[in-house]
């Protein structure tokens, strides 16, 4: 499950599954600084509505941030394999492409599914490195931008040496440093 951090200027005041920072927000001290929600996961902004009961919050969330273990599926489930979650979308191909995919053993599906796992796994790491730099650029340039090094910081991140992305926003304050580098070495964990 995906994971959340808000921010009240440069003070994180909630971290954890959405539903747990929506409530945390709703009921904690109010404050006067403007609060940012951040997904950990891509370092982008999201907007909550927070008016209403704890009921009509969670029930505006979005549906796969929501703890789904104990609610019944909302919709019938359409045809495919529900199990895997499998999703019909539409893919453009040359026919050649076409051709080859209709000659693989198990048809189109299969092959591209093999395909698609094949380049994951074999560029695993270096994916996982670009989302963790996208991320922790994205919550530097929306919470940190104003910060003394900013754009040093940038370059420091982008040149993936995070040794001194470190050295450069060591005295930001010490929430907004932290994220930045749990989120910049966050690859390295998984």
């Amino acid at each position: 499950m995906d994971t959340y951090t808000a921010f009240a200027g440069h003070t994180r005041i909630a971290a954890g599954p959405l539903p747990k920072v929506a409530l945390a927000l709703k009921h904690g001290p109010a404050t006067t600084a403007a609060v940012i929600i951040l997904s950990d996961r891509t370092g982008r902004p999201i907007d909550l509505d927070l008016r209403g009961s704890d009921r009509e919050i969670l029930a505006r969330l979005p549906a796969d941030t929501r703890a789904a273990a104990d609610e019944p599926p909302s919709e019938p489930r359409g045809r495919g394999r529900p199990k895997l979650g499998v999703v019909a979308r539409e893919v453009t191909l040359l026919p050649q492409h076409w051709e080859w995919l209709s000659a693989q053993p198990g048809g189109a599906s299969v092959a591209l599914r093999k395909l698609v796992h094949d380049a994951r796994r074999a560029s695993g790491d270096k994916d996982r490195a670009r989302e963790a730099r996208d991320a922790a650029y994205h919550v530097m340039s929306a919470i940190g931008s104003d910060l003394p090094g900013f754009e040093e910081a940038s370059r420091a991140l982008f040149a993936e040496d995070l040794g001194r992305l470190a050295a450069l926003i060591a005295d930001w304050p010490a929430d907004i440093r932290d994220h930045v580098v749990a989120l910049a070495h966050r690859h390295r964990a998984d």
